[in-house]
Order: C-alpha cells, then sequence, then structure tokens
C-alpha cells in the first residue's frame, strides 16, 4: 500500500464513521420511541410481557426494564431463601408488626454482607387518613409495585468502601484543599440583553432594534458590536433560542446547539481562558448553553448565554428582564455589600456563600475538601430529586382528578444543619456495640448509609427508598411487599422508613459515614431566604405591572441562587468539550468521543475527572437531596399539629413526583403559610382523566391543571 492508498482509504473511513454516527443517532431515536410504545402498552391491565417481548424484539427482562410493572409474577413473588449474610437484630420495638413465618425473601443476588438491623422510630400519632374517592367505575389500584433486583439483568450495582484500612484511608480530607473567604471582590461584566425572535436588544437604560436572519453566533457577535462599539462582556438571550433554529437538521438537540456554537465565527475563536477565570470554551447544553468567544486578534471576552438559567423568562420583554436582574442585585446588596452577579445562578450562589464563611473561630481556615474517594462515593452513590411517574393499575386507570402541589422554596427548608469535621466510618459491628439511644442520635445526624432493606410485607403504599435502577445514575423506588434491596441512603430518608405513619421498614446498616453536625450553609440560606421574601413580598404589593413582573422574576432568580449553588457543591467529573477543524483529525484527543462533524470542524468531548475545587462538598448537597425526599414523603407541621406528604394520603392517590412536586387523585388538607417547605396547590384539573403513561402526557395535564386552578375564584379565606 502506498502513501496515496493509505489516505484515499482514510477518507473512505471518515466518511463510514459519519455514517455510523448518523445511524446510531437514528438507531437511539427508534428505541426511545420503542421503550414509549412498550411503556404506553403496560398501561393494558391485561398486558403481558411474554406477547409484548417478541413484538418489540426484546428479551423478557429488557421488557421488565423497561416497564416494571409487567414482571412476571415469579419475579415479583419469588419464593423464599434463607439469608444468607448473619445480622446483629436489636429487640424488636412493640409497634414493629410481627415477622411473617419463614425467613425473610432473599432476593438480590450478590454476596451478603453482615449488617444491623436499626430500631423501628417512633414519632407523633398521624392524623387518620381516608380511604381514596373513587369513582363509582374505578376499581381500587394494585399496590405500587416495583421489579425486585433478581428481575433485573442490567441492575447497576453501587460500590461500597472497601473493607479495612484501605477503605480506612478515605476517610480523611484533600491536603491543602479547602474553602475560604475570598480576599478579592468579583467584577461586574458589562451586560446586553437580546431577543432574537424580535431583535430587541437592552443595554442598560437604551433599547435597540437589530436585525438577525440567521442568528448565527457570528451574526450575533457582530451586531452586537456594531451597535455598542464600546463592547459588551455578556449576552443574554432572552427569547428566540438562536441555537434550536436548525433542530429539524439533527437527531438531538444537544447536536443541534453544538453545531450552532461551534459553526464559524470569522473574527472570533473560542475563548481560552484569562487570568484567574478558568471558565473557557463552550458549555453544550441542550436548552442553556454557552458561548465563550474571544476576539482572533485583541483583547476583548465575551460570552452568549440564555437568561432561561435565571428563571423562566417566556413572553418577558427584555427590559423588564433587565430590571429582574437590576433588583435582583440590589436586593442582594442588603446582605452582601459586594455582591455582583456573574454569569449563572450556580457561580454567583456559589460565591456569595463563600463570602458568609467565617474568618475568625473554629472554621476561619475554612472548610476542608473531602478525599477524592469519598467524593466519588457521593457523587454515585447519592441522587438528586425524585422522580417517578405510577402507572395503571397502580392507580386508577381514569383518574378522578390530577392535584398538583409544590413545595415552595423547598431546599431552602433544608440548609439549616450540614455536616462538618473529618467524617467517621460507622461500620455495621460498630453500630450494633451502640445503645438504641447512640443509633437513633446517628441517624438523626448528617450521614450517608450503606443500607440492606425490605419492604414490609403489608406494605401497600409507595416506596420510600431509592434503588439502583439500569442506567446511568437512575433511581427508582421499590415498594413490593417483601422485596429486599441494597443501597445507600441519607439520614433523613432512613429516618422516614422507620418511623413512617404505616409500618417501619426493616433497615440493616452495612456501612456508614457520619459527620458532626454544623452550620456551614445557616447564614448563606438565612440571608437568600430574607432576599426571597423581601422580593415576593414587592411582586405582590407594586401596581407597575412590568415592575410585578420584574420583583417576580428576581425571586425565582432567588430560589435559583440556592438551589443551583446547592447543586454545584455537588462536584461532578469534568467533561471537557472541544473542536478540530476536519483537516486537522490527528490532533482529537485520543480519549475523547466525538460528539458531532460537519464539512468543517469535529466537535468532540473527553472526561478529565474530579479538578481540584476548593469549595467541592458534595455530602453537603446529598444531604440536602435526602431531607427534601424525604419531606415529599412525610413533614410535620409543628404550628398545625399535623403532617403533609405522600405517605398520608391515601394509598393509590400518587400519581407522579417531580423533584419538589407531588401530583394526587384528590386535593389534600396540607398547611400552605408562604413558607419555605410549604406544599402549595398549583393545579387541579377536575376528572375523570385518562391515566397518564409518559413524561409528555403527564406534564400536558399539569399544565391544564395549572390554567384551570388559575382560572377558578379563589375561595373565601383562602
Amino acid at each position: 500500500m502506498d502513501a496515496k492508498t493509505y489516505n484515499a482509504q482514510l477518507a473512505e473511513l471518515r466518511a463510514l464513521r459519519d455514517d455510523i454516527k448518523k445511524t446510531q443517532a437514528t438507531l437511539a431515536k427508534l428505541e426511545t420511541d420503542r421503550a414509549r410504545q412498550i411503556t404506553a402498552l403496560a398501561g393494558y391491565e391485561k398486558a403481558k410481557a411474554e406477547r409484548i417481548a417478541p413484538a418489540a424484539g426484546l428479551s423478557l427482562a429488557d421488557i421488565v426494564s423497561i416497564a416494571p410493572i409487567l414482571a412476571p409474577d415469579q419475579l415479583t413473588n419469588p419464593a423464599p431463601a434463607a439469608p444468607t449474610g448473619a445480622a446483629v437484630a436489636p429487640p424488636e420495638p412493640a409497634r414493629e408488626t410481627a415477622p411473617p413465618s419463614g425467613p425473610e425473601p432473599a432476593q438480590e443476588q450478590v454476596p451478603a454482607r453482615a449488617g444491623t438491623v436499626a430500631l423501628a422510630i417512633t414519632r407523633p400519632a398521624p392524623e387518620p387518613v381516608a380511604e381514596p374517592e373513587l369513582p363509582a367505575a374505578a376499581s381500587v389500584p394494585a399496590p405500587v409495585a416495583a421489579v425486585p433486583l433478581a428481575a433485573e439483568g442490567a441492575q447497576r450495582a453501587l460500590p461500597g468502601i472497601p473493607e479495612g484500612p484501605d477503605g480506612d484511608r478515605w476517610f480523611a480530607h484533600t491536603a491543602n484543599l479547602a474553602s475560604t473567604h475570598p480576599n478579592f471582590t468579583q467584577q461586574a461584566r458589562s451586560t446586553v440583553f437580546l431577543d432574537t425572535h424580535t431583535g430587541v436588544l437592552v443595554h442598560r437604560d437604551q433599547t435597540f432594534r437589530v436585525d438577525l436572519p440567521t442568528a448565527s453566533a457570528a451574526e450575533i457577535l457582530n451586531t452586537v458590536f456594531r451597535v455598542l462599539p464600546g463592547g459588551v462582556e455578556r449576552i443574554y438571550i432572552t427569547a428566540g433560542a438562536p441555537w434550536h433554529r436548525q433542530a429539524d437538521q439533527h437527531p438531538f438537540l444537544k447536536d443541534t446547539v453544538g453545531a450552532w456554537l461551534n459553526a464559524p465565527t470569522p473574527g472570533w475563536r473560542t475563548d481560552t481562558g484569562r487570568g484567574k477565570d478558568r471558565m473557557a470554551g463552550h458549555f453544550v447544553h441542550p436548552r442553556n448553553p454557552v458561548g465563550r468567544y474571544q476576539r482572533e486578534h485583541g483583547e476583548q471576552h465575551v460570552e452568549i448565554r440564555s437568561a432561561g438559567e435565571w428563571f423562566d423568562t417566556e413572553g418577558t420583554e427584555p427590559a423588564v428582564i433587565r430590571d429582574a436582574f437590576v433588583l435582583l442585585w440590589k436586593a442582594l446588596r442588603r446582605h452582601w455589600p459586594d455582591a455582583v452577579l456573574m454569569g449563572s445562578p450556580s457561580q454567583t450562589g456559589r460565591d456569595l456563600w463563600t463570602r458568609t464563611i467565617p474568618t475568625k473561630g473554629q472554621y476561619a481556615d475554612g472548610y476542608p475538601v473531602l478525599s477524592e474517594e469519598l467524593r466519588g462515593l457521593f457523587h454515585t452513590t447519592a441522587g438528586q430529586g425524585r422522580t417517578e411517574l405510577i402507572t395503571p393499575p397502580h392507580v386508577p386507570a381514569q383518574l378522578p382528578a390530577l392535584v398538583e402541589y409544590d413545595r415552595t422554596f423547598a431546599y431552602a427548608k433544608h440548609t439549616w444543619k450540614s455536616g462538618v469535621g473529618t467524617p467517621r466510618r460507622v461500620t455495621a459491628a460498630t453500630f450494633a456495640s451502640w445503645s438504641q439511644k447512640e443509633q437513633t442520635k446517628a441517624l438523626f445526624a448528617c450521614g450517608h448509609w450503606h443500607v440492606r432493606v425490605t419492604v414490609p410485607d403489608t406494605w401497600t403504599h409507595i416506596g420510600i427508598l431509592p434503588a439502583p435502577a439500569p442506567g446511568d445514575r437512575a433511581w427508582h423506588y421499590p415498594a413490593t411487599p417483601g422485596t429486599t434491596f441494597t443501597t445507600w441512603a441519607g439520614g433523613p430518608e432512613i429516618h422516614t422508613a422507620l418511623s413512617n405513619p404505616h409500618t417501619p421498614w426493616k433497615i440493616e446498616i452495612l456501612d456508614g459515614i457520619l459527620f458532626d453536625d454544623g452550620k456551614p450553609l445557616d447564614d448563606w440560606s438565612k440571608k437568600l431566604k430574607e432576599t426571597w421574601s423581601s422580593l415576593t413580598a414587592q411582586a405582590d404589593l407594586n401596581g407597575d405591572p412590568d415592575q410585578r413582573t420584574a420583583a417576580h422574576l428576581a425571586a425565582r432568580a432567588v430560589r435559583a441562587l440556592l438551589l443551583y449553588g446547592i447543586g454545584a457543591f455537588a462536584q461532578r467529573p469534568r467533561t471537557v468539550t472541544g473542536t478540530t477543524p476536519r483537516t486537522m483529525e490527528r490532533a482529537v484527543p485520543p480519549d475523547a468521543e466525538i460528539i458531532g462533524f460537519d464539512d468543517q470542524t469535529i466537535t468532540w468531548q473527553r472526561p478529565t475527572g474530579f479538578t481540584r475545587d476548593p469549595n467541592a462538598h458534595p455530602e453537603w448537597a446529598a444531604h440536602i437531596w435526602s431531607s427534601a425526599r424525604a419531606a415529599l414523603l412525610s413533614q410535620r407541621h409543628r404550628d398545625d399539629n399535623t403532617y403533609a406528604g405522600a405517605l398520608h394520603a391515601p394509598p393509590g392517590a400518587i400519581v407522579a413526583f417531580r423533584t419538589d412536586a407531588i401530583y394526587l387523585t384528590q386535593p389534600q388538607p396540607w398547611p400552605h403559610h408562604s413558607q419555605p417547605g410549604d406544599y402549595l396547590n398549583k393545579g387541579h384539573l377536575p376528572g375523570p382523566l385518562t391515566a397518564p403513561t409518559t413524561e409528555d402526557e403527564l406534564l400536558t395535564l399539569r399544565d391544564k391543571g395549572r390554567a384551570a386552578h388559575h382560572a377558578a375564584p379563589t375561595p373565601e379565606g383562602a
């Protein structure tokens, strides 16, 4: 083979690669459509996995993985087997239900690890739970089911802590890495607000009209700098989503966005960062991307971002959105005299938090960062908000109504306590050696627990604890009586499983990470809550419609500061996205994944692992997420002497969870005093309604329910 033939065959290979990429995208879309069709078929009361599997060209295990309610009886109710792990069981409390005769069902196909059974925790008696009111034609829904782990061949296994000294070494801090109070002030950046659909451009108190026929990145940059020769550093897109204009040419939105960001920009190049600013390169996100650019010959740096990172901008003029940012900045300055709005709420929220780190006292030297091993463990084993759709036959096929309750400013309710200090390892043997009082105290503290869980044999309600499901970082919530699974969970959820208003779950402690209780986020959270309350009051009282909208958006932005600020603590392995000209294909990093291409450019991404981030505290984010998921199930309102949450609704009444929201078949008497964590009734769509079987169907009903609820007259005194 000569050089000419070699180069020609390389060109053919590139063409094959491009065809494969396109085919893979088409195949992925077809597989997604197939999964949706299987989910829809599973809603039929006589549906059987045995019939759907050959029609779909999949195995029974694949069908059950997609639609858990189709699990065969022998999988959901397996024959009991003798337990293989020796559990240390404390004496049973009085309220523990009598165990069934025979051994516990053992459904995990993994080597058992010795654990210690945690005692049930007593709580004030909850209010009686009424039976659901169903239409005459409706049947009582079946208990909420989830596929036992043995039924899922592709079950994702969660990592544990190594035994002995190897694991003990994880329980330390990263050397010379801690969150400290900054000794500098962030620099404000000149910002404009642009609606690429109408061409309205707002800079300070000036409004311009511009023409953007293609709305490409190059056209936006050149047009803005022509109108404002002095230049700007940040362009917020308020409407028009220019990165979606060619969505019909790509199979996925992310591909569309990547192509838009990496299209040629004559006179500009991808920013490589400046000074201490480590934010360089584009950020490819399907809805809120960030394009970072730098003049080819000059020092001008500019970023194009979506204002939708901060709040929903739909239907709002750019001038009003700018007013919202001004109101937000002024409100924050009352608590942080050096407050500066950075590009995103996560950056701003975390920067504001660093300015509350004490400069005197116990933590004057800052909050140390955990070892990389523990950070990796939290990343893998601590999920975020609960997202779950419960379909027939576990809810009625015809819903009497769909009622939405959303927790107001939910995460702000759970920031008063977080783990500090050097973490301690709590093995099963250590936990067993403690008294019941010590065990209960540990479960109330800030901790992360490796547990073996068994759903009570008499259980008829929804699942409580997350279990790993097939897929990357996917979770489900087993509820089938007798199901046993191993997972990681935070103390708040463990406490809920042991003290729920129905039947205590069996929890075996296998291992644990326990922190001292501290308040590293309390001052930051209180200031944000006060800012939120002030802006919410302005939105309620201002007589000017535009200023009222601006204040409402500013209050929503405060929520984003806290929500995404907490998310920023949960450091994730970093992925770098880059581009290489097609003529320099050999320059693509060997460990990179090609995610897009056109005639001129190859777009790729590659993982780079954890960075030395001084503000990485996944233990704080994990505890808040666990607390929020637990509050979705049960939350005490002391002033009203009552409880709220899904476990205080009748079995069969829960249709879905979406992070902070619950969707039910009937209204609930849950108190709402406009305080963080309270359940706000946001939607009520009267039935009968066909139960949703996909997320799109749920969101369609949700939007109709919100519209109907807002149109309905408010009851006197509400």
